[in-house]
């Protein structure tokens, strides 16, 4: 499945969508934001079909980000039924990406 981009119009309805929901949380400006962009493009490649990976832009998108108190980029938040399951601040390399996203998978 291809990554999505969202906004905070439809933010509530990606998240509320079947199965894991992982959304970056990132500005164009921000140095760790693109490095962390070809690990999670990596991730979708391994796990396009169990995990949905959603882009959401702070700086076009200011009302959902400080709903879930987002204070530094990137902020990856990992939803499951709608609600956050786990949350991880900072670039990662892919191997730690997926260990913190396996568990929620199963």
């Amino acid at each position: 499945m291809a990554m999505i981009k969202v906004e905070d119009g439809n933010f509530r309805e990606t998240i509320a969508q079947d199965g894991v929901v992982l959304v970056d949380f990132w500005a164009p400006w921000c140095g760790p934001c693109k490095m962390i962009a070809p690990v999670l493009e990596e991730m979708n490649g391994q796990l396009g079909d169990r995990l949905t990976i959603a882009k959401m832009n702070v700086d076009d998108n200011p009302e959902t980000p400080g709903a879930y108190g987002i204070m530094s980029i990137p902020t990856m938040k990992l939803f499951k039924n709608g609600e956050v399951v786990a949350t991880t601040v900072g670039f990662k390399p892919l191997q730690d990406m997926l260990a913190w996203v396996e568990p929620h998978l199963a």
